[in-house]
């Protein structure tokens, strides 16, 4: 797509695929046309697969989708897709795709009736779904004040006793200060779950299994609250012993119906973050089940809920059962759901939105089993690392039972600004054991070259026997850093990618000024030769270090990331292990050890953007 924007307002790209200026007489005229004209516009406020995964379904539907993107993603397949796409200005996620004002102020521009916010982001912000209706909008989702409720992790624990959906011990209210927790911790033993107030998706929750780490978690899982959602409040309870990870999708119309599509399991995670899923859940008992399904339904009527909502519970190795949260939203792992119910989720949320009831009425009974594997741009072999990058080569699988979410294709670039997650293999067969070996089939003829991905751990786990065991479930969440001993290759790492968003000027046009916006990339290329024809360099040229010199003393940057904090003093002694710093880079905390024991020095400070294999500090061996 060529993307050459003038700009005022927000940008927009329309059917030619140029990003040209829309004025705000323009876009009043727009609002009134489409309402005139009963056209509905889908302003879908994410990015990636999940944007990509809304604009089909909208299409199915028969509704138009506007897709809104950062620099970043100027070329992204949510943008190629879109009937219109209009630029947010700028990349990091406070400016972009969590900025309320200039998401709305896009809507009103482009004449949108309905917001869909996908997953992650802005879609479990109660503030964010008020001022969409307050806009005279359509808002795909829960009511703002059943957000509110269930997004405070305390009051849904509340409400989910008052239910009498099973629950572990837990703190009542939010607690004040780091003593409290480790107060719980001595009170009640370990391991305990340091758990944000107000979000989810694992961002957050920290579990503490040692005495001696519940402070840093603690702060750590403040920082992520704080950054994610824009509030650090936490609350503890107790975390199950090696539990499962067991969902109940539930959706709800305004008429009052609530049914419970089904049961998955999402036990598979590093980080707490999922990297596998399937449905329906696998060997659970009946009583069990009714318990789940009973709960959910519960908790939800308790709630007043409307649309597509998650949720979750723990269930630890001797059976007990342990409400866990509420996810206010899609879920990124629906498509298993979808595979063995034959719903289309994402439409009954735009046919709820639009005050229909609920397609079915009653929980359907499993068809076939599915897996969906989180197809991440990270590297196992080194602990999950998150990298960057443009991707090279991708080439999907397909077949019989294949289906892929994807937001990228060859060529697409992975920002180190936003998520991992690059796309959804969901792979579904007649029962489990058929899912399974057309998993495996699956997997390895997935290719992708270019950046890491986490396909070789997938292919380990599609032959490892405590998850493909046909009579027992032997994986838990903790099950990657505590049983998982296959050694995978750490992966040739990716040198940066070049900068492919926006350069930004202005231009003057009838005496008005307008913001030009141009690709980096399509500049880079014109500024290759001087208006003399003599070849030059140019600021927009990306430039090449030499890589430095390997130093024993050196403590390197394991990604490309900002420079949280530093965990202890400059010119303190450290011992080898001691975790000294912490890095944040797609949404994720990764904390730095001292590879040897010595006196240390600073060469970054907090705050610092690092490439990978920077150098962070020297240890001087003593």
């Amino acid at each position: 797509m060529s993307a050459i924007s003038m700009s005022t307002t927000p940008m927009s790209t329309i059917s030619t695929g140029t990003t040209v200026n829309i004025s705000d007489d323009t876009a009043e005229n727009e609002l009134k046309r489409a309402s005139s004209n009963n056209i509905k516009k889908v302003l879908i406020a994410n990015r990636g697969e999940i944007a990509v995964r809304i604009i089909r379904a909208c299409r199915d539907y028969g509704i138009q989708t506007i897709a809104v993107y950062a620099d970043a993603d100027i070329h992204s397949q949510h943008v190629q897709l879109a009937d219109e796409a209009y630029g947010l200005g700028g990349n990091s996620p406070t400016e972009t795709y969590l900025n309320i004002p200039r998401i709305l102020a896009i809507a009103k521009q482009s004449g949108a009736t309905m917001i869909h916010p996908g997953y992650g982001f802005l879609s479990e912000r109660a503030e964010f779904a008020r001022a969409v209706i307050e806009a005279g909008i359509i808002w795909i989702g829960p009511n703002p004040e059943t957000i509110d409720e269930l997004g405070d992790k305390v009051k849904a624990r509340k409400l989910a006793q008052k239910v009498g959906a099973p629950l572990v011990v837990g703190t009542a209210e939010p607690v004040n200060d780091v003593q409290e927790v480790v107060d719980f911790a001595e009170n009640h033993g370990l391991p305990i779950a340091i758990k944000a107030a107000f979000g989810g998706g694992g961002r957050g929750l920290k579990v503490a299994w040692r005495q001696d780490e519940v402070i840093e978690l603690y702060h750590s899982a403040v920082r992520e609250a704080t950054a994610a959602f824009g509030r650090g409040e936490c609350f503890i309870e107790q975390f199950l012993d090696k539990p499962r990870h067991i969902e109940a999708q539930v959706i709800a119309d305004k008429q009052g119906h609530v049914v419970v599509l089904g049961t998955r399991d999402c036990s598979l995670q590093r980080r707490n973050q999922k990297l596998v899923e399937e449905a329906p859940a696998p060997f659970l008992t009946q009583e069990q089940t009714k318990r789940i399904y009973q709960s959910a339904k519960a908790i939800c009527a308790e709630a007043n809920y409307v649309g597509a909502g998650t949720v979750e519970f723990l269930l630890s190795a001797d059976g007990t059962l342990s409400f866990l949260e509420v996810n206010t939203r899609l879920q990124v792992e629906h498509p298993v759901t979808e595979e063995t119910t034959g719903i289309d989720l994402v439409i009954e949320q735009l046919r709820i939105a639009e005050g229909y009831p609920l397609s079915i009425q009653e929980t359907p009974k499993p068809r076939g089993h599915s897996f969906e594997f989180r197809i991440n741009a990270e590297d196992a072999g080194k602990g999950f690392l998150p990298t960057s990058g443009t991707i090279n080569e991708f080439i999907p699988p397909s077949g019989p039972g294949i289906r892929l979410d994807s937001g990228v294709i060859t060529g697409s670039t992975i920002p180190a600004t936003f998520d991992s997650l690059m796309a959804k293999l969901i792979v579904t067969g007649a029962t489990r054991e058929q899912a399974i070996s057309r998993a495996r089939r699956a997997l390895q003829e997935f290719k992708i070259q270019g950046v890491a991905s986490v396909l070789p751990f997938h292919q380990a786990v599609m032959e490892h026997a405590d998850f493909i065991s046909g009579d027992a479930f032997h994986v838990h969440t903790r099950w990657i850093e505590t049983d998982f001993a296959n050694e995978l290759q750490s992966l040739p790492r990716q040198s940066a990618a070049a900068d492919k968003g926006i350069t930004r000027t202005f231009i003057e046009i009838d005496g008005r000024r307008h913001e030009l916006g141009l690709p980096s990339d399509l500049l880079a290329g014109l500024a290759q030769v001087a208006p003399s024809g003599e070849h030059s360099l140019s600021h927009t040229q990306p430039v090449t270090k030499e890589r430095e010199l390997t130093d024993p003393r050196q403590v390197k940057a394991p990604i490309s990331g900002i420079l949280h904090s530093w965990l202890i003093d400059e010119g303190k002694s450290v011992n080898k292990g001691d975790v000294i710093a912490v890095m944040e880079a797609m949404k994720m905390e990764i904390q730095i050890s001292a590879h040897c024991s010595g006196k240390i020095t600073f060469c970054a400070q907090a705050g610092d953007y690092l490439e990978a294999e920077s150098t962070l500090a020297n240890i001087e061996q003593q």
